[in-house]
């Protein structure tokens, strides 16, 4: 998958007829593609025609996006199941194993791999949609690209290939550890790089006790990130763009669909959707009722193309928002606002709801703290208690307390939670090369 010639690099959108379209074009193409995608699901996958059958849903029964509401849900649960009782790819296939060209896998908590299956024309969708993602955030012909995502079955890894396609310069570095990756940063002048938002974090740190001035030094001009909330979160990207005198964009992505399913364009206003690929809803966790623009819920995805799994109201975990507004760039495809965190992150403290990314934004907002946090959530006589571990930048530890005022001020200012907050000297958090773990949960008996 070489470069495409004579691309015109000037041009503002990677397709621009679809990409600018009205909002009653993008519903009338996603019921039309809907519509035919559940009849294959229903017509050549086992579990669905079974699935369907059992709720007593038919693909013809629907006639308008809303309708998509009368199909059952399936997890992450169900996949794994699905797998395991007709392997090695469960009965959720809608296409012969000789279609299929490639996989990528995920763990998850059991340790177990699930699975995602891709034919030939679901990968080259796949990677038609990364060009346009990547081209959206500024990528051109003229850059060089350094990806650093892990490529051992990640879904993230072949996201290369579509900065490969719209013409980049692609470097596949892949995880090597901090020390490499800077040199080769360094040596080939790369102007871009995808990771996540703590490792690009943890690798601008990394560079500056390595003498190395990322600002100066290196030419990363475009960070992409994904794989946590901190590149939606305000703060936490603006602290990421002043060490490295970069944009950063964040990007969202899920191995059980395809790489990155939504990333910010040049305004960094929200993550534009893939909405010609997969149909998203918006609900509540608790009434499973779709929630107003711009307020928070649980995301679930139904494919529109995806030939050789389709996934048909995939309940993902993810607590996020969304907006239908315009964007500034052009763009009328729906913006989610921001990962805000997953069901099984989400902490209740003293009755109140709350995610490590709302603790984040005030972490990172404050100048005289290095950003790095931990909350430490214990049980005492019956009551749940709320520590936040934050690291000060100065060495000297004379204002600890008048830091842990402000920070237990703005805390309670912004989440309406109480919590006890531990200074500590610079370093003492662990980094996070990959993924941060945020939470230390020491209660026992939690849903007791």
């Amino acid at each position: 998958m070489g470069k495409i010639e004579n691309i015109a690099v000037d041009r503002l959108y990677w397709d621009e007829a679809l990409e600018t379209q009205s909002r009653a074009d993008w519903d009338a193409l996603k019921l039309d593609l809907l519509k035919k995608h559940l009849h294959h699901a229903y017509a050549n996958s086992p579990y669905y025609r079974c699935s369907f059958d059992a709720a007593g849903v038919h693909p013809d029964d629907v006639k308008s996006l809303a309708d998509i509401r009368r199909f059952p849900f399936i997890d992450k649960q169900v996949l794994r199941q699905r797998q395991q009782a007709v392997p090695p790819f469960g009965d959720l296939l809608a296409v012969p194993e000789r279609d299929i060209v490639y996989i990528s896998a995920s763990s998850g908590s059991t340790g177990v791999p699930t699975a995602s299956p891709f034919t030939a024309r679901d990968f080259a969708d796949w990677m038609d949609y990364e060009a346009r993602q990547f081209w959206s955030s500024g990528l051109r012909p003229d850059d060089r690209y350094c990806h650093s995502l892990n490529f051992s079955l990640f879904v993230g890894g072949p996201c290369v290939l579509g900065a490969q396609k719209l013409g980049a310069l692609s470097i596949h570095a892949g995880t090597v550890p901090s020390e490499r990756l800077l040199a080769i940063a360094k040596q080939f002048q790369a102007t871009a790089i995808w990771t996540t938002p703590s490792y690009a974090w943890y690798l601008g740190e990394t560079a500056i006790k390595e003498g190395i001035d990322p600002k100066k030094d290196l030419a990363i001009r475009r960070i992409f990130v994904a794989g946590e909330p901190g590149g939606s979160i305000p703060e936490t990207r603006q602290r990421i763009e002043a060490l490295w005198g970069a944009k950063v964009y964040d990007y969202y992505g899920l191995s059980d669909i395809f790489g990155s399913c939504a990333g910010m364009c040049e305004e960094q206003h929200g993550l534009h959707w893939a909405e010609d690929h997969i149909l998203v809803e918006v609900l509540d966790p608790e009434t499973q009722e779709p929630v107003a623009d711009g307020e928070r819920g649980e995301l679930v995805l139904t494919t529109l193309k995806k030939s050789a799994r389709p996934m048909i109201r995939f309940r993902t975990g993810d607590i996020v928002s969304f907006t239908s507004e315009p964007c500034a760039c052009g763009r009328s495809a729906q913006r989610m606002l921001g990962t805000h965190g997953r069901l099984d992150d989400m902490l209740i403290i003293k009755g109140v709801n709350i995610f490590p990314s709302d603790i984040e934004a005030i972490a990172r907002k404050d100048r005289e703290l290095t950003g790095e946090y931990k909350l430490v959530i214990e049980r005492e006589n019956h009551l749940d208690r709320l520590t936040v571990e934050i690291e000060r930048i100065a060495t000297d530890g004379g204002r600890d307390d008048e830091l842990a005022v402000r920070f237990a001020g703005h805390l309670k200012s912004v989440t309406g939670v109480s919590a006890k907050i531990v200074v500590l000297p610079p370093d003492t958090l662990p980094r996070a090369t990959h993924k941060a773990k945020r939470v230390d949960d020491r209660r026992s008996g939690v849903w007791s």
